[in-house]
C-alpha cells in the first residue's frame, strides 16, 4: 500500500530572514525561523515514520538541496522548480510515481498523520481532497487518477482569500472531498490565536 501512496511536503529551506516573513514582522526573524523549523521537524517526523505512505520533501529555493543543516536528510528531497505555487505543485504531482498523492504545507500546527490518512481515505472515492485554511487558501490537496496529470492550479490567485475558490472552480465535474478547516500561521494575529488555542 505504501508504494501507491505518496505524501509531498512543500517546504521553504529554514534560513534566517527568508521564511515566514510576514510572521517575522511581528515576532522577529529569529523567532519566525524557530517556529518554521520546529513545525517542519514535527510534521516531517510524524509523516515519515508512518508506513502507510512514502514521504518526500519538496524544497525551495533550488540550492536548498545542498543545505546540510536540514532536519530530514534521510528522506528523498526534490527541487520545487520555477514558477508560481501552482506550477510548482503541478510539477510534484506529475513527477511522483503512480498512485495517490497528497501534498501538504508545513506551517499547520494541527496537521498530523491521522489527518493525512483521512485524506487518503477520501481519495478512495473522490477525485480530489482539500484541507481548507481559515484564510481562504488550503493547506492540503490530494489528487488521484487523471487529475494528477492535469492539476487544477492555473489562474489561481495565490496568497489571497480566493485561492481555494479559484481552484475548486476548475473542478466543477469532479468529486471533491473537504477536510475540516485548520489554521496556517502566516501573521502575528495567526500566531497569537494559535498560542491562545494551544493553552
Amino acid at each position: 500500500m505504501r508504494g501507491r501512496r505518496h505524501v509531498a511536503v512543500f517546504l521553504k529551506a529554514p534560513r534566517l530572514g527568508q521564511v515566514k516573513t510576514r510572521l517575522a514582522e511581528g515576532i522577529g526573524a529569529v523567532e519566525a525561523l524557530r517556529f518554521h523549523r520546529a513545525e517542519a521537524q514535527r510534521l516531517i517526523r510524524a509523516l515519515a515514520r508512518d508506513r502507510r505512505w512514502r514521504t518526500t520533501i519538496w524544497l525551495a529555493p533550488r540550492d536548498a538541496l545542498k543545505q546540510r543543516d536540514l532536519p530530514f536528510l534521510g528522506l528523498a528531497r526534490f527541487d520545487q522548480g520555477r514558477g508560481d505555487l501552482g506550477r510548482r505543485m503541478a510539477r510534484s504531482f506529475r513527477q511522483l510515481p503512480r498512485g495517490m498523492v497528497v501534498l501538504v504545507g508545513s506551517d499547520i500546527p494541527a496537521l498530523d498523520a491521522a489527518i493525512v490518512a483521512r485524506a487518503f481515505r477520501s481519495l478512495g472515492n473522490h477525485d480530489a481532497v482539500f484541507g481548507p485554511a481559515e484564510d481562504g487558501g488550503f493547506w492540503l490537496v490530494g489528487l488521484s487518477g487523471g487529475l494528477r496529470m492535469r492539476p487544477p492550479f492555473s489562474g489561481v490567485r495565490w496568497s489571497t482569500p480566493q485561492a481555494l475558490a479559484d481552484t475548486l472552480a476548475q473542478l466543477a465535474h469532479s468529486r471533491i472531498a473537504m477536510l475540516p478547516a485548520l489554521m496556517d500561521i502566516d501573521t502575528l494575529d495567526d500566531y497569537r490565536r494559535w498560542r491562545s488555542r494551544s493553552r
